[in-house]
């Protein structure tokens, strides 16, 4: 566990120095821990450390450790399915991966039955990949007006992407610096459900290229918690769905 707290470290100051290096604050850059696979003691080391946010990539992980983590602001950061909205709802404080019509409107709707505002992010695809979720850039302003107009109960915080996986760091700053160009023209639109404060962009092996281009949320998983082992963890679900665990 103390190689979390030294991670943290070294992540937070890398944090400083990509932020200094652009005249910006450390301060300024929120940090979530993506805590994917990872149990509840090692996000709790890590909260004990300082880690404020926790980013969650499944809503299976999110029900099944929400009980057992301190004190945290919980964000969705993967793919959300519809039918699954319902289970988190209640739990997180923040969607960044709303990337259809269909699923702000169950968004939407799951949030009024819980008499809450839900805030979310528009996920951006930048380079249009199959692989990945989100708008294209062009198509963000559409989906953003969309939502503005037919959702009462969700609030547009601001943007999300995830850049294509390159040998190069720097080779993303292009994509990055795109959907800065797109934040900062839809900042500017009018209407109270839309306060643009974030701009997430940035994981473990490109954040501080993000930070240069104006991100101010990164989400930093393996940098903290080291590399994922996926075997290990479903040999733990399932001893915990046989009992044994």
């Amino acid at each position: 566990m103390e190689d979390i707290k030294k991670n943290l470290e070294a992540v937070q100051e890398k944090i400083r120095d990509a932020a200094e290096s652009c005249g910006r604050k450390a301060e300024e850059v929120t940090l979530v821990a993506v805590s994917k696979t990872r149990n509840p003691e090692e996000i709790n080391t890590a909260i004990d450390a300082g880690v404020t946010d926790i980013g969650e990539n499944k809503v299976q992980e999110i029900m099944d450790k929400f009980e057992a983590i301190k004190p945290v602001k919980w964000h969705m950061i993967g793919h959300l399915q519809t039918n699954k909205v319902k289970y988190i709802i209640d739990k997180v404080d923040m969607i960044h991966s709303v990337d259809s019509m269909k699923l702000a409107k169950e968004i939407n709707k799951r949030a009024a039955q819980h008499e809450k505002t839900m805030d979310i992010l528009v996920q951006i695809n930048p380079a249009q990949e199959e692989s990945k979720f989100g708008v294209s850039i062009d198509g963000a302003e559409e989906l953003v007006r969309e939502i503005l107009a037919n959702c009462e109960n969700i609030r547009i915080k601001g943007l999300m992407s995830v850049a294509p996986i390159v040998e190069n760091m720097r080779d993303v700053k292009p994509y990055f610096d795109g959907v800065k160009a797109k934040y900062d023209e839809l900042k500017n639109i009018d209407d109270p459900k839309l306060d643009f404060e974030y701009l997430s962009m940035g994981m473990s092996g490109d954040f501080p290229v993000a930070i240069e281009a104006g991100s101010n949320l990164v989400r930093v998983g393996s940098a903290i918690f080291g590399e994922r082992d996926y075997e290990a963890y479903r040999r733990e679900q399932e001893a915990k769905k046989n009992g044994n665990a």
